[in-house]
Protein backbone atom coordinates (compact mmCIF):
# COMPACT_ATOMS: atom_id res chain seq x y z
CA UNK A 1 0.00 0.00 0.00
CA UNK A 2 1.80 3.14 -0.78
CA UNK A 3 0.52 5.92 0.75
CA UNK A 4 2.34 9.86 0.90
CA UNK A 5 1.82 12.25 3.75
CA UNK A 6 1.06 15.72 2.90
CA UNK A 7 3.18 18.35 3.60
CA UNK A 8 1.24 19.42 6.62
CA UNK A 9 2.08 15.84 7.91
CA UNK A 10 5.06 15.12 9.73
CA UNK A 11 7.76 13.18 7.67
CA UNK A 12 8.69 11.21 10.71
CA UNK A 13 5.65 9.08 9.78
CA UNK A 14 7.20 7.54 7.17
CA UNK A 15 9.73 5.88 9.97
CA UNK A 16 7.26 5.71 12.85
CA UNK A 17 4.51 3.57 10.15
CA UNK A 18 6.88 1.60 8.58
CA UNK A 19 5.47 -1.92 9.69
CA UNK A 20 2.04 -1.14 8.66
CA UNK A 21 3.09 1.20 5.74
CA UNK A 22 6.49 0.07 3.82
CA UNK A 23 6.05 1.84 1.24
CA UNK A 24 5.14 5.22 2.54
CA UNK A 25 6.66 8.21 1.79
CA UNK A 26 6.16 12.03 1.74
CA UNK A 27 6.31 14.75 -0.16
CA UNK A 28 9.77 16.50 0.80
CA UNK A 29 10.73 13.25 -0.49
CA UNK A 30 9.93 14.39 -3.56
CA UNK A 31 10.75 17.93 -3.85
CA UNK A 32 6.98 18.75 -3.91
CA UNK A 33 7.49 20.99 -0.85
CA UNK A 34 6.19 24.23 -2.79
CA UNK A 35 4.17 22.11 -5.29
CA UNK A 36 0.24 22.98 -6.02
CA UNK A 37 -2.29 20.20 -4.36
CA UNK A 38 -2.63 20.02 -8.10
CA UNK A 39 0.78 19.51 -8.74
CA UNK A 40 0.71 17.07 -5.80
CA UNK A 41 -2.29 15.19 -6.61
CA UNK A 42 -1.08 14.63 -9.82
CA UNK A 43 2.11 13.39 -8.89
CA UNK A 44 0.17 10.63 -6.54
CA UNK A 45 -2.09 9.58 -9.36
CA UNK A 46 1.29 9.06 -11.68
CA UNK A 47 2.94 6.92 -9.17
CA UNK A 48 -0.29 5.18 -7.29
CA UNK A 49 0.01 7.05 -4.21
CA UNK A 50 -2.78 7.39 -2.19
CA UNK A 51 -2.94 10.56 -0.14
CA UNK A 52 -2.64 11.13 3.82
CA UNK A 53 -3.63 14.90 4.80
CA UNK A 54 -5.49 17.30 6.79
CA UNK A 55 -6.52 19.31 4.06
CA UNK A 56 -9.80 19.72 3.18
CA UNK A 57 -9.53 20.86 -0.62
CA UNK A 58 -8.22 16.87 -1.38
CA UNK A 59 -11.18 15.40 0.09
CA UNK A 60 -13.08 18.23 -1.98
CA UNK A 61 -11.49 17.39 -5.23
CA UNK A 62 -11.74 13.37 -4.90
CA UNK A 63 -15.55 13.98 -4.70
CA UNK A 64 -15.31 15.77 -7.58
CA UNK A 65 -12.74 13.58 -9.79
CA UNK A 66 -12.97 10.22 -7.63
CA UNK A 67 -10.10 8.33 -7.64
CA UNK A 68 -6.99 7.72 -8.16
CA UNK A 69 -5.80 9.02 -5.93
CA UNK A 70 -7.37 7.64 -3.47
CA UNK A 71 -7.48 10.22 -0.01
CA UNK A 72 -7.10 9.26 3.76
CA UNK A 73 -8.99 12.99 4.99
CA UNK A 74 -7.52 12.98 9.25
CA UNK A 75 -10.09 15.12 10.92
CA UNK A 76 -7.99 15.78 14.04
CA UNK A 77 -6.88 19.08 13.68
CA UNK A 78 -3.63 20.08 14.42
CA UNK A 79 -2.66 17.15 16.44
CA UNK A 80 0.83 15.68 17.56
CA UNK A 81 2.50 13.10 15.09
CA UNK A 82 1.58 10.76 17.79
CA UNK A 83 -2.01 11.27 17.55
CA UNK A 84 -2.12 11.42 13.79
CA UNK A 85 -0.09 7.67 14.47
CA UNK A 86 -2.19 6.42 16.73
CA UNK A 87 -5.41 7.35 14.31
CA UNK A 88 -4.17 5.32 10.77
CA UNK A 89 -3.13 3.04 13.16
CA UNK A 90 -6.20 2.20 14.45
CA UNK A 91 -7.42 2.73 11.48
CA UNK A 92 -5.23 0.33 9.19
CA UNK A 93 -8.25 -1.86 8.57
CA UNK A 94 -10.18 0.83 7.32
CA UNK A 95 -7.73 2.26 4.98
CA UNK A 96 -7.27 -1.32 3.39
CA UNK A 97 -10.53 -1.09 2.85
CA UNK A 98 -10.51 1.76 0.93
CA UNK A 99 -7.14 0.79 -1.24
CA UNK A 100 -9.18 -2.36 -2.22
CA UNK A 101 -12.71 -1.26 -2.79
CA UNK A 102 -12.95 0.51 -6.25
CA UNK A 103 -15.88 2.17 -5.27
CA UNK A 104 -14.49 4.19 -2.44
CA UNK A 105 -12.09 7.55 -2.78
CA UNK A 106 -11.85 9.09 0.60
CA UNK A 107 -11.91 7.79 4.12
CA UNK A 108 -12.27 10.19 6.52
CA UNK A 109 -10.43 9.32 9.81
CA UNK A 110 -10.95 10.93 13.22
Amino acid sequence: MKILFDQNLSRKLVKRLVDIFPNASHVQFHGLTQASDTEIWEFAKNQEFCIVTQDADYAERSRLYGSPPKIIWLRCGNAPTSQVEYILRTGVEAIQELMHNPVLDCLELY
